[in-house]
């Protein structure tokens, strides 16, 4: 049974899953926008809009909670500089999901994870 049980395991033990969403989130604040799976950008876009409403505070205790996270120093001083900012008068939903088909390998659904304008 899996009662109360809540996130994505994704087949991956808990550091991969980890260390992949970390990446993943790395990537996503850097580029604005990264192409993946759709189960993993499900699983990555609670974190993401948590991560950027911390952001929003711009303290360095801020700062200190999203470089935990995060892997890249210049990455985390780019979300709290540049990327929060922007979503100042936003109350949530800063990141969509836009579906783009099926990967061509093994058919997995592929979306567009992107922070919105």
């Amino acid at each position: 049974m899996r009662h109360r049980v809540a996130g994505r395991h994704l087949k991956r033990s808990t550091g991969q899953r980890q260390a992949l969403f970390r990446n993943l989130l790395t990537e996503l604040f850097r580029h604005d926008r990264i192409k993946t799976t759709e189960a993993k950008a499900k699983a990555v876009r609670a974190d993401a809009e948590k991560l950027i409403t911390i952001a929003k505070r711009g303290d360095v205790n801020a700062r200190r909670q999203i470089a935990a996270v995060l892997t890249d120093p210049a990455v985390t001083k780019r979300l709290v500089d540049e990327v929060a900012p922007r979503f100042k008068e936003r109350p949530s939903g800063y990141v969509r999901v836009l579906h783009l088909g099926q990967r061509a390998g093994d058919g997995a659904p592929v979306v567009l994870l992107a922070l919105v304008e």
